[in-house]
């Protein structure tokens, strides 16, 4: 619940009185934001008055008698300057001219009300008056937040492209200043390096652009019938030279061919993106399991590893842009940090979700729910 200030201005004692009373019990909802609003007033009887409280109460509204003793409800807003953002006047008067109207429109005022009004009448106005101003406050906040999350994206991604681009400088370096000699044989290591760091690269570049076309709702989607079975033999098939290298047990498990009303590229994303990372952070020796079942509400994707696992902490950070857990254990295992989270935003698409259990040096267990016959298809 918020509550907003209001700086009532009349200089007939009644009138400030019964607009308090309009105000001090009433309780506005916004239903865009779910969110309760309710008033506090004070007073000022007079031109000097409202000025001098108006700049210590800093009020949300400003409920202003159009004329006072002293000066005019105009004056009084072209010397207080007042901005949308923070404060919005409704022009109080019972010269209820056009010409008056014009006028306080054009000095700043958000509305104007003509006297004599019902209180519902006055609580009226003043709902419009706090919805716009709640209203532009969040799209306010919400730009602002953008512009942070963009600022702390491509801090993140000039960091993440920054690392693979200075290896590969100074691998070329040392090529061109022959540190190892004139014989190509001594920097197939290097050149191995270097391919290695630009694989690197070609995967964040590729995984940044499939994240942000699904986000955007700019990529082409087919939705068709698609055979997870399939897409996880073939997601096996791509993993099956680094598994047999560490001598990783992979396995599928599953009663029955799982089909799916979906995007095939989709469902390939997820399952890569998983079987992958099931293979790259397991042990040598170990084990993966993949598990596709179907009930009458969703459909399970279950990859489980025998890998180096991860704290109770460390799961809580993962679903977000660019997040990999480092520590000792994966210092040297590459990755765009953006699997995971694309593989949220996909079970999103299917009104479904991400999760995971997992244990140091004991492996990982991630479950993506898909609920089929659910689609979202907005995007």
């Amino acid at each position: 619940m918020s509550t907003l200030k209001v700086l009532i201005v009349d200089d007939e004692k009644g009138m400030r009185e019964g607009m308090s009373r309009a105000l001090q019990n009433y309780t506005m909802k916004l239903q865009d934001i779910d969110e309760e609003i309710t008033f506090r007033t004070e007073f000022a009887e007079n031109g000097d008055e409202a000025i001098i409280k108006y700049r210590a109460y800093n009020p949300d509204i400003l409920l202003l008698d159009y004329k006072l003793p002293d000066i005019t409800g105009l004056e009084i807003l072209e010397k207080l300057e007042t901005n949308e953002e923070t404060t919005l006047t409704i022009m109080v008067t019972a010269y209820a001219s056009l010409e008056t109207a014009v006028s306080a429109i054009r000095a700043g005022a958000f509305d104007f009300l003509a006297k004599p009004f019902t209180p519902q009448e006055l609580r009226n106005t003043v709902s419009k008056a706090a919805q716009s101003l709640i209203l532009a406050r969040q799209v306010k906040k919400l730009s602002e937040e953008r512009k942070q999350v963009r600022f702390q994206f491509i801090s993140v991604l000039g960091h993440e492209l920054k690392s693979p681009l200075s290896a590969i400088d100074g691998y070329l370096n040392m090529m061109k200043e022959s540190i190892l000699g004139s014989n190509l044989e001594s920097y197939k290591d290097i050149i191995a390096r270097c391919l290695v760091r630009t694989d690197q690269m070609k995967k964040l570049i590729v995984d940044l652009l499939e994240m942000t076309k699904i986000e955007s709702g700019n990529r082409d989607r087919e939705i068709i019938s698609v055979n997870l079975t399939e897409i996880a033999n073939m997601s096996v098939e791509n993993v099956l030279p680094d598994a047999t290298k560490r001598n990783i047990n992979i396995q599928i498990h599953t009663k029955e061919p799982v089909i799916i009303l979906a995007d095939p590229i989709e469902m390939e994303i997820i399952l890569n993106n998983l079987v992958s990372n099931a293979v790259k952070y397991n042990r040598e020796n170990g084990k993966v399991d993949i598990i596709l079942d179907k009930d009458q509400q969703y459909i399970r994707i279950i990859v489980k590893d025998t890998g180096i696992g991860m704290t109770e902490e460390e799961t809580k950070k993962l679903f977000k842009e660019f997040v990999r857990i480092k520590n000792s254990k994966t210092k040297d295992i590459l990755g765009s940090g953006l699997g995971l989270s694309t593989i949220k935003k996909i079970a999103q698409l299917y009104n479904g979700d991400v999760n995971v259990v997992s244990e140091p040096d004991v492996g990982s267990t991630f479950t993506v729910l898909l609920k089929s016959e659910n689609i979202n298809t907005s995007n």
